[in-house]
C-alpha cells in the first residue's frame, strides 16, 4: 500500500491522465471536472508517474485537504 497522496482540487484541470496511469487508485470519467483519489492501494511507483505526468502537478504525498 502506498503512503497517502492527494489531488488538490483547486489546482486540478481534470486532464484524466493520473487515471490513464494508475486507474486503481485514481477515477476521472465523462462529466467530471476533477480527478479523483479511488484508494490507496497502488504501487508507489504508478503514483510519482502519474504525478510527474500531471500537467497542473497538482497530485502530492500526504493526506490532503
Amino acid at each position: 500500500m502506498a503512503r497517502p497522496f492527494y489531488i488538490d482540487d483547486d489546482e486540478c484541470i481534470g486532464d484524466g491522465s493520473c487515471a490513464d496511469i494508475c486507474p486503481d487508485c485514481f477515477t476521472f470519467e465523462e462529466g467530471m471536472t476533477v480527478a479523483k483519489v479511488m484508494h490507496f492501494d497502488c504501487d508507489e511507483e504508478l503514483i510519482e508517474e502519474a504525478m510527474m505526468t500531471c500537467p497542473m502537478q497538482c497530485i502530492h504525498w500526504g493526506e490532503g485537504n
